[in-house]
């Protein structure tokens, strides 16, 4: 298992000085994660798109703390349209479906750069219930 903190080299990370990820005994906190490749661009393309994107991050970062998707209890995915919702919908139920955590879906008038069209955050417990 790695450490209590997990980053996934998100300009932002360093810029506003946060961790993608906490680990806190059994429990995981996933900050929002917006659609930023490994070079530091915006993913480009649709909300569905930038959905993956988010959820590869974000499953990127549960597992370098000994978590994976199936852990996932809650997740909040904020849009700046809601047109988007049936196709973050879908991409969110292909990562989390299966664990069916509580959700929230909200639109927002913005993210932080203007082309994101969704950020999703997520929250993951690996005890026993």
């Amino acid at each position: 298992m790695g450490g209590t903190r997990a980053y996934t080299g998100s300009p932002y990370e360093t810029q506003f000085g946060f961790a993608r990820a906490a680990r806190v005994g059994d429990r995981i906190l996933v900050a929002g994660t917006g659609p930023v490749e490994d070079d530091g661009s915006s993913t480009q393309g649709d909300a569905a798109a930038q959905a993956e994107r988010c959820c590869v991050l974000i499953c990127r970062a549960l597992a370098r703390l000994g978590a994976g998707p199936e852990h996932v209890i809650r997740t909040r995915m904020l849009l700046t349209d809601p047109a988007d919702q049936d196709a973050v919908g879908a991409v969110h139920a292909r990562f989390f479906g299966a664990a069916r955590p509580a959700a929230t879906m909200a639109g927002v008038a913005w993210l932080c750069r203007p082309e994101w069209k969704v950020e999703i955050e997520a929250e993951a417990f690996i005890g026993t219930a």
